[in-house]
């Protein structure tokens, strides 16, 4: 692989990036992974107008705009970016619904972060195979 893979992960609760950054921080030092935070949906779109991350991590419930139609604005823009959403509030009908828009999985709240990174993973192998 050749340099760090970006994600953009979309979540207003002030901790979450302190807590990617820790969960993460062996990935990050070996330069596998990059992470760039945006607080609100605009905010990631305004992102995505000027770069090109491998993955989007997208909480559902964000203030403005929400989850869905975020994921189905992105997925209008870059119908090809793999998508995954997070929430605390995810029943079956939720991961259909997400998945039905294009996202690749729904991930529950509280993040299980090696279940994550194994998603991601594969993600980003997928990405260097097309």
């Amino acid at each position: 692989m050749t340099g760090a893979r970006r994600i953009l992960v979309v979540d207003d609760e002030p901790d979450m990036a302190e807590l990617f950054r820790q969960q993460f921080r062996r990935e990050i030092r070996k330069g596998v992974y990059e992470f760039r935070f945006a607080e609100r949906g605009q905010e990631a779109l305004d992102v995505l107008d000027g770069e090109t991350p491998a993955v989007l991590l997208s909480d559902l419930n964000i203030p403005g705009m929400d989850g869905i139609e975020l994921l189905e604005r992105v997925k209008g823009l870059r119908p090809d970016l793999p998508v995954i959403m997070v929430t605390a509030y995810g029943d079956r009908g939720t991961t259909e619904r997400v998945k039905g828009l294009g996202a690749e999985t729904l991930v529950p709240k509280p993040v299980d972060f090696d279940l994550l990174k194994s998603t991601l993973s594969e993600l980003v192998a997928a990405e260097g195979r097309r």
